[in-house]
Order: C-alpha cells, then sequence, then structure tokens
C-alpha cells in the first residue's frame, strides 16, 4: 500500500477567492476524484487550524493506493489533471511525500 501526503501553502488570494475560498473549493474537487477515478483507496483533505502557526502548510491532501502505478494511473487520469490545473494556480508552495504502508 502507498500512502501519498502532499501540503500546499495557498496564496492569500488567487483566482478571485480567498484563501479559505480555495481551501473548500480544493478539499471538495479532490475528495470526489474517489469517485471518478477506482484506483482511489482513500482521499481526504484536511486544513490548518486557524489558530495554529501560519508558517504551517494551508492543506494536506492524505490518499492511498494499491501500488506506485496505481498512484501515476491517478497521476496523469484527466480528472486529477483538472484539479491539479487549478491548484497550481492558487498554490505557492507544495512539498509530498510517497511512502509504503
Amino acid at each position: 500500500m502507498i500512502r501519498h501526503l502532499v501540503f500546499f501553502q495557498l496564496a492569500e488570494q488567487a483566482e478571485g477567492n480567498s484563501k479559505k475560498e480555495n481551501i473548500l473549493i480544493i478539499k471538495e474537487k479532490l475528495e470526489a476524484l474517489k469517485e471518478v477515478i477506482s484506483v482511489i483507496r482513500k482521499i481526504e483533505v484536511l486544513s490548518n487550524h486557524p489558530l495554529a502557526s501560519s508558517e504551517n502548510y494551508d492543506i494536506v491532501l492524505d490518499s492511498e493506493f494499491d501500488s506506485l502505478e496505481d498512484l501515476e494511473y491517478y497521476t496523469i487520469h484527466p480528472a486529477h489533471q483538472e484539479v491539479t490545473g487549478f491548484i497550481a494556480k492558487v498554490r505557492v508552495g507544495r512539498a509530498a511525500i510517497d511512502c509504503e504502508i
């Protein structure tokens, strides 16, 4: 099993939305992928607590796949590419890790 964790730091304003609005949009779009991409075993988007350090990343994508091949399938899937296109317009930082669990 592969756990795919991606952290995003978002711009204060982007694509006509506040950071808070973009967090909700990203959460909705990413979590909806479970219904479209069959290889996703788990997908959840969590946001940083409003009172936590502003140095923290704003959101984390926590997802699981059976294999690296399934993760690659997810990565290149057109529905995922559409979501990442939006995220690229609103993020200012990204960090990721893929680990075997």
